[in-house]
């Protein structure tokens, strides 16, 4: 014959587990969500930017420049021959494959790339959100203008080793 007591506390502590299945679960939601966006925010811009050097990398200059420069209205100022003396078979620019992206910030309507080449002047490169319309940033631009975290900068040197 079961005692009084013998079921006492056992309904708190089920509640108890409980809670703490809710709180922990909504905290990693919460933690997965936060680093999926911060991940891949600028991924369609990523991409676009791969394609371009892709492009590059094979030779396909006018696809490259249909990249660069969508529509002609828009590029009057930028025509074909212009982007060539640029990223043109001659320049150190034309491979694609060489490039490198340093850093990338994020910057309301685009996304900042600082790219850098081997034997060449770093370029800091500008894809617009709406459209993914790859161009040069502004001269004063080395970095997305405004304060803005630091979050992938910050991961790496807490994980890179530091020459001593």
């Amino acid at each position: 014959m079961p005692g009084y007591l013998d079921t006492y506390g056992v309904g708190e502590e089920r509640r108890g587990r409980w809670i703490k299945r809710v709180i922990f679960s909504v905290l990693a939601v919460g933690i997965i969500g936060t680093c999926s966006y911060l991940y891949f925010r600028t991924w369609p811009q990523e991409q676009a930017l791969k394609r371009f050097f892709a492009a590059l990398d094979s030779k396909d200059f006018q696809g490259a420049y249909r990249m660069w420069c969508p529509t002609d209205g828009v590029c009057k100022y930028n025509p074909f021959d212009m982007f060539e003396k640029d990223f043109g078979p001659t320049t150190p620019y034309s491979h694609g494959s060489a490039a490198k992206v340093d850093n990338v910030d994020y910057c309301g309507e685009s996304v900042v790339f600082n790219v850098s080449y081997p034997n060449a002047d770093p370029l800091v490169l500008v894809v617009r959100r709406d459209d993914n319309v790859i161009s040069f940033a502004p001269s004063d631009w080395e970095r997305c203008p405004g304060r803005h975290l630091q979050l992938r900068r910050f991961f790496k040197s807490l994980f890179s080793r530091s020459p001593a």
